[in-house]
C-alpha cells in the first residue's frame, strides 16, 4: 500500500480554497493508497516516510519563496517529489519566461524590474505589472501611461518588499478570447479550461481578485497544442513532470502565446472535470510506485 502526501497550506482562520483536495484523497484512499493531505510547512510531518509526495495547492508560497524552496530541497531529498525539485525551484520564479522566450517558445513580451533598477515603463501602450514570484493576480496590476504615477508607488512597494516585478503589455486578445489553461497529467493532456479576464481596469494590485472568473471547459485547437508542446519541452529536466498546466492568451496577430507555464502547484479543476478524476488518481499511483 504506498503512502502519498497531498502537499497543501494552512488557510489559518479562513476556510481552504481546494476544493479537489478532499476529493482526491477520497480517490487514492478508495484506490488502496495511504492518502492524506499535510500543510507543507508542518514541522511534524515525516516526509520521508512518504513514498510520494505532490504537490497540490501550496498556495501561500509566492510570499515565501525562499522558505518554500528551501522546504521543496529537504522534501525531494528525502522521497519522491512531484514535480521534481529541480522543476519547482526554476518554476517558482517567473524570469523563467525570458528562458523559454530565448528556446523560441511565443510567450508575452516580458521585462524585468529588480529593487534598485531604474523604473521604465511604457508610455504608449497599456501594461501589466505583477512579481516574479506571484500566484492569484497577487500584486498584479494593469495601467494606461496616464497612471503612471499609481505604477511608480506599486513599484516602489514590491521593491521594498524584495520583489522583482515583471512589466508585460496589456494583451488585448484575453478580453475577446479569454485565458485557456491546457492542464497535463501524467505524461498527457488531461482537459482544458478558459476564463475571463482578471484585471479589470482601476482595480489596485493590494485588493483581492477572483482568480479563475467565468471558467469553463474549453477543447484546445491545434495552434495552443504546438506553443504548449514547445513550452513543455523546453523545460529543463521537463522529463520527470507529473503535472503541467500551460497558461496561454491570444498576441495582436491572433495567435496563442504563453502567459505563464505553472508547474508547482496548479489548481486542477477537478470540479469542473470530474471525469478527469481516475486519470489523476491512477498517475498519482503510478509515480508513487515509481513508474
Amino acid at each position: 500500500m504506498p503512502r502519498i502526501a497531498l502537499a497543501t497550506y494552512d488557510p489559518g482562520a479562513e476556510p481552504g480554497r481546494d476544493a479537489d483536495l478532499p476529493v482526491l484523497v477520497r480517490a487514492l484512499t478508495d484506490a488502496g493508497a495511504e492518502a492524506e493531505a499535510r500543510y507543507w510547512d508542518d514541522p511534524d510531518a515525516d516526509w520521508g516516510g512518504y513514498d510520494l509526495v505532490v504537490i497540490r495547492s501550496t498556495w501561500d508560497y509566492s510570499w515565501r519563496a525562499e522558505e518554500f524552496t528551501a522546504w521543496v530541497e529537504r522534501a525531494g531529498a528525502l522521497t519522491r517529489l512531484a514535480n521534481p525539485a529541480p522543476v519547482v525551484r526554476w518554476n517558482t520564479d517567473k524570469r523563467y519566461l525570458g528562458e523559454l522566450a530565448a528556446a523560441g517558445v511565443p510567450t508575452v513580451p516580458t521585462r524585468y524590474l529588480a529593487p534598485g533598477e531604474p523604473a521604465d515603463l511604457p508610455a504608449d501602450h497599456e501594461y501589466v505589472i505583477k512579481p516574479t514570484s506571484g500566484a492569484g493576480a497577487r500584486f498584479a496590476a494593469r495601467y494606461t501611461p496616464a497612471e503612471h504615477d499609481t505604477a511608480l508607488r506599486q513599484l516602489a512597494r514590491m521593491h521594498a518588499e524584495g520583489f522583482t516585478a515583471m512589466v508585460q503589455p496589456y494583451v488585448r486578445g484575453i478580453d475577446v478570447s479569454g485565458e485557456r489553461a491546457l492542464q497535463f497529467f501524467g505524461g498527457g493532456l488531461l482537459h482544458a479550461s478558459r476564463k475571463g479576464a482578471v484585471l479589470a481596469p482601476g482595480t489596485p494590485y493590494d485588493a483581492d481578485k477572483v482568480a479563475h472568473p467565468d471558467l469553463e471547459p474549453w477543447q484546445p485547437t491545434d495552434a495552443e497544442l504546438a506553443v504548449t508542446d514547445k513550452a513543455l519541452a523546453a523545460v529543463p529536466g521537463g522529463t520527470g513532470l507529473l503535472y503541467a498546466r500551460v497558461d496561454l492568451v491570444d498576441g495582436e496577430d491572433g495567435e496563442p502565446r504563453l502567459m505563464e507555464l505553472e508547474l508547482v502547484e496548479p489548481n486542477l479543476f477537478l470540479w469542473l472535470h470530474p471525469d478527469s478524476l481516475p486519470r489523476v488518481t491512477q498517475a498519482i499511483l503510478a509515480a508513487a510506485e515509481g513508474h
